[in-house]
């Protein structure tokens, strides 16, 4: 039973949550458009692989690193406050690049130092904006809205990349660091319109070690929640091959023409914003467990049936169905998150959830990565497909065993 009193179920909560939503899609706007325009920035100027090897480490593994401080950090302080430094420290970084930029200093190595800093922001920022959700939204409620924040995610990434290659092919890219610098100014002053308290800490005030080593002992302590960390690094590790292997796959099977490339990841991405624009419509899912369970039997499915598809026509249907089921696995199991974790220790159990699946992917592609050049990518997708319905089986499964549902 959750014990948490959150939000104020007034008329209010519409708006906070409109602006909320608004403020963070913004500032996700400019941060995809700067990500792809260095990925591609980076690869169009060296051409090499370990550089694009180093901006991947360097966009990914602070984020890791920093969410065990987050988390506390999400729990002591006013997470409002929390994401708007976290938004004025990414965009003054951005600043400091786009003006070593334009004075000529246009370096690899900064653009990696800057990628690490803008990942620790992002890192404080994440487990403060999921923590945040509950403190304004009903709890009936945070369904459907994690369904329009997912809908809002799928549209921008696939606006981000165009905008990202239009900046890049057109215009200097220090305007693409601009662009970032405005719509994290713009995602804070939004921010300041949204009434947010500091969820009030019982017990003596304790250090940041002992507040996290609270907060392991409250998740691995709690039976559902242990489940869905062990779900969430399991799944997200044998999703890992479909994430990152398709294109390869494609390349080898179907030919290297970079609108077969493109078409691969448009579909995934329109298939996620249906998935976002039904979560947002259905508004509610009572078999949460359930419901997990089946999305992920039926990525398994799909997974499958990519590694043995024998034309480009039905892989694209395919690889489109399976995106449908990403954004209803993410939202559900969020507010399943947000429903039971009590108020002051969602930080540091988002973070936790940030830990685990930050660290899966780059676990998994250790393995998966330097196997693909020794079997077959579509035998790769056809085991770890298997295994993933397996596991939504044994979740299903175990939960209901253990009351949950």
């Amino acid at each position: 039973m959750n014990t948490n009193i959150l939000c104020d179920n007034g008329s209010s909560w519409k708006k906070e949550t409109a602006l909320f939503l608004i403020s963070q899609s913004v500032s996700l706007f400019g941060s995809s458009v700067v990500s792809f325009s260095v990925i591609w920035y980076i690869t169009l100027e060296t051409s090499s692989g370990v550089w694009v090897m180093l901006f991947t480490i360097c966009s990914l593994l602070p984020q890791v690193l920093i969410s065990l401080w987050a988390g506390v950090w999400a729990d002591r302080y006013n997470r409002k406050h929390l994401i708007m430094l976290a938004d004025g420290f990414i965009a003054l970084a951005t600043l400091g690049l786009a003006i070593a930029f334009w004075a000529g200093y246009q370096k690899m190595e900064l653009l990696l130092a800057v990628s690490f800093i803008r990942s620790i922001g992002a890192g404080i920022q994440t487990p403060a904006v999921n923590a945040l959700f509950p403190q304004i939204v009903p709890q009936e409620k945070l369904t459907k809205v994690q369904g329009i924040n997912q809908t809002l995610n799928s549209i921008l990434m696939l606006i981000s990349p165009a905008v990202g290659g239009i900046v890049l092919g057109s215009m200097d890219i220090s305007r693409a660091f601009m662009l970032d610098v405005v719509t994290a100014s713009s995602a804070i002053a939004v921010l300041c319109f949204i009434p947010v308290q500091r969820i009030a800490q019982t017990g003596e005030v304790a250090s940041v070690f002992t507040e996290l080593r609270r907060g392991i002992s409250y998740a691995l302590g709690h039976r559902l929640l242990k489940r869905i960390l062990i779900c969430f690094g399991v799944s997200f590790f044998l999703i890992t091959p479909a994430a990152v292997l398709t294109p390869l796959l494609v390349e080898r099977s179907f030919g290297g023409d970079v609108w077969r490339l493109t078409a691969n990841e448009m579909v995934w991405t329109v298939g996620s914003l249906v998935g976002g624009v039904f979560v947002s419509l259905k508004g509610e899912f009572k078999n949460k467990i359930g419901t997990v369970a089946l999305c992920l039997v039926a990525f398994g499915v799909s997974f499958t049936l990519l590694g043995i598809a024998n034309s480009f026509t039905i892989y694209l249907l395919i690889m489109g169905a399976a995106g449908f089921f990403m954004p209803v696995i993410a939202t559900v199991q969020t507010v399943l998150l947000q429903e039971n974790v009590e108020a002051a220790m969602m930080g540091r159990v988002f973070s936790l959830v940030q830990i685990v699946t930050g660290s899966a992917m780059p676990v998994a592609i250790l393995l998966f990565g330097p196997l693909a050049d020794i079997v077959p990518i579509g035998l790769i997708l056809l085991v770890s497909g298997a295994l993933l319905a397996v596991t939504g089986i044994v979740y299903q499964i175990t939960s209901k065993r253990a009351g949950f549902n």
